[in-house]
């Protein structure tokens, strides 16, 4: 496992810090002026469009409000990038002007970090899948027959995908209960959450060219965590036959930093073991998850934050990779700027289920919280929060906040 890399920022070498040398996630960030690309360094972040106007760093958009002109350059431009700032900020290597392009990560306004140019959320969660079907369903008939042959997914809405902090209204939609003769609108009553994490295009692909696991995997710029908020209500009478729409329409959240590939490599770490063969084209071919430790908080007005789920990115039965692989595998072609969901990420214990569903079992097990309140679904005013990290010898890569907090229904429609 490799070792900590120390830096001159002195709290980047703080074993729990997110954000050591070797992490360098990417993000946009504003204090009061244009919004610009940064890394995060410590409790800091380093402005990369002053060290791309210095020379430091080579013309690649750092001065713009998102990373997607620097992710399209490809995996020989990120490398030459990673290294640059890992010898600018290793120890011993400061000087006067590299220490004023640093900003306090407290006093800046982080923004979504690239253009979300498309929306794909996979169902890539084998225990998910099993207990959805089995709530949904029955348990003898919970995974679709298809399930453990390609990576299930549907096209969601990249206009709602917010970075972490934002707030959005308890959204509205078509809701039949069943006891109800005909649908009626209003304000979602089972809104939830889904632990997922997000993959980051960098290269695009061509429309009609298919490309290998492999192909994919250097595709990918970097990973997010993301929260696809659920309206269940809505999605279990608009699901069928062509699943998700205005259930997941409302909003989607991910976290400011994007954490590089390099960053997890020492993390990489193989599939579960098959249980069908899959086809040649998304069949595996070597380490393509990683072991980063996720868990969710959630907070009710005025309480602290109780934790209420703790599971592993390790769990999902497809990678990423595989994910875009069979997404390109009828020519699809991928941008850069697009996002796919991992899909919902649940281990096999209960307190391993990445979902409000999941945890109160369709809402008949509440959950308690501190502070006194007890939860089945969101309430209006509740926060949740997703973290993660990678745990190396004597550093940590995180990924930063991943909350939001739901407000109440807007009613001045019908």
């Amino acid at each position: 496992m490799t070792e900590l890399v120390r830096s001159w920022v002195e709290t980047a070498n703080d074993p729990e810090s997110p954000f050591p040398l070797n992490n360098l996630p990417f993000g946009v960030f504003s204090k009061g002026d244009a919004p610009r690309c940064a890394v995060a360094i410590g409790n800091s972040v380093l402005d990369l469009a002053a060290l791309q106007s210095a020379g430091l760093l080579p013309d690649y958009g750092f001065d713009a409000p998102a990373l997607n002109t620097f992710m399209s350059k490809g995996k020989a431009a990120w490398q030459e990038v990673r290294q640059t700032l890992t010898d600018l900020l290793r120890e011993g290597r400061e000087t006067a002007a590299m220490r004023g392009m640093l900003h306090d990560m407290d006093a800046v306004t982080m923004h979504l970090p690239f253009t979300v140019t498309e929306y794909t959320d996979f169902y890539a969660g084998r225990q998910h899948a099993f207990n959805v079907g089995s709530l949904f369903r029955d348990p003898a008939n919970a995974l679709p027959p298809n399930w453990l042959h390609i990576p299930i997914g549907y096209n969601g809405r990249a206009s709602t995908v917010v970075v972490s902090g934002t707030e959005f209204h308890r959204p509205m939609g078509q809701i039949k209960g069943p006891q109800d003769e005909v649908p009626g609108f209003g304000p979602s009553r089972r809104l939830d959450i889904e632990l997922e994490m997000g993959a980051v295009v960098g290269t695009p692909s061509e429309m009609g060219k298919r490309v290998s696991v492999d192909e994919a995997d250097d595709m990918i710029f970097g990973y997010v965590l993301l929260n696809d908020w659920s309206a269940r209500d809505i999605q279990a009478w608009e699901y069928q036959p062509l699943g998700p729409f205005q259930a997941k329409a409302f909003a989607t959240t991910i976290s400011p930093w994007v954490v590089t590939k390099a960053a997890l490599e020492p993390f990489r770490c193989d599939t579960p073991l098959r249980e069908k063969e899959l086809l040649p084209h998304i069949k595996d071919t070597g380490p393509m998850l990683y072991d980063i430790d996720l868990s969710v908080t959630m907070a009710a007005p005025g309480s602290d934050h109780t934790e209420i789920c703790r599971t592993n990115y390790n769990t999902l039965y497809y990678s990423a990779a595989q994910q875009l692989a069979h997404h390109a595998s009828s020519g699809c072609a991928m941008r850069t700027g697009d996002l796919l969901g991992s899909g919902t990420i649940s281990g096999p214990e209960k307190g391993m289920f990445g979902s409000l569903l999941e945890m109160t079992w369709g809402g008949k097990d509440p959950i308690a919280l501190k502070g006194g309140a007890a939860r089945t679904f969101i309430e209006d005013g509740d926060t949740l929060a997703l973290h993660g990290h990678a745990q190396g010898d004597g550093y940590r890569i995180g990924f930063g906040p991943c909350v939001g907090t739901v407000l109440p229904a807007q009613r001045d429609r019908p």
